[in-house]
């Protein structure tokens, strides 16, 4: 599920981001400008808006995309407590909303609710430090809060070291189970594989194991 958040809070954003980040592919804008930047080349599941934001603010920015027939399920973050704000948050658009100060689970069993209500796939992550994690199903990588696109081989390397972590893998065993016999690689094609693994998740989880193979860790 890619979720794109709106929130000019530093302190709030990098709690909501490292939050949202352990379950989800999340996207950051500061404001409605980076918003529409962001949406020139990516497509999201979820919008979650503050109100509040420097310039357009969140209810006139979803207005907006309505108008423009973006249709994605949105949830708006607001201090307000007048009604209001809220009607006119469902007026222009939006699908929840969500009052401050909140808790994490709150925001999270919202986020839940949009992904039952509109049938959202959860594609399944896998969390390689703070700032990796891997989707084997769309052969992304997330690093940095940015989707990264992998190779089919590539893919299916690195995810048979996650299904082997902690043991040993020699390059004759990679070849037995990720290529087909009439395309046996060389041992150059497979330390090229390597090498683009290794300085996409970081040398410190994939070691050479001299004489022996890769060890991923």
């Amino acid at each position: 599920m890619k979720i794109l958040l709106m929130e000019d809070d530093a302190v709030l954003s990098d709690i909501l981001l490292d939050y949202l980040r352990e379950s989800y592919d999340v996207s950051y804008a500061y404001d409605s400008k980076a918003v529409y930047e962001t949406l020139e080349n990516e497509k999201f599941d979820l919008f979650i808006f503050d109100i509040n934001v420097p310039g357009q603010n969140g209810l006139e920015l979803l207005q907006e995309l309505r108008e423009f027939h973006d249709t994605t399920p949105a949830i708006v973050i607001t201090a307000y407590t007048d009604t209001t704000y809220l009607k006119s948050a469902f007026e222009r658009g939006a699908n929840d909303y969500i009052k401050k100060p909140f808790e994490l689970e709150e925001l999270s069993a919202r986020v839940q609710n949009i992904q039952r209500l509109f049938h959202i796939e959860t594609q399944e992550r896998v969390i390689i430090n703070a700032n990796v994690s891997f989707i084997p199903s769309q052969k992304q990588l997330i690093k940095d809060g940015k989707t990264l696109s992998l190779s089919a081989k590539d893919s299916l390397i690195l995810s048979y070291f996650l299904n082997n972590a902690k043991r040993v893998v020699t390059n004759e065993e990679l070849i037995q189970n990720i290529w087909d016999f009439d395309s046996m690689p060389s041992d150059a094609t497979i330390r090229s594989h390597i090498r683009t693994i290794r300085e996409l998740i970081g040398k410190e989880h994939l070691k050479t194991i001299r004489g022996e193979g890769y060890l991923y860790e």
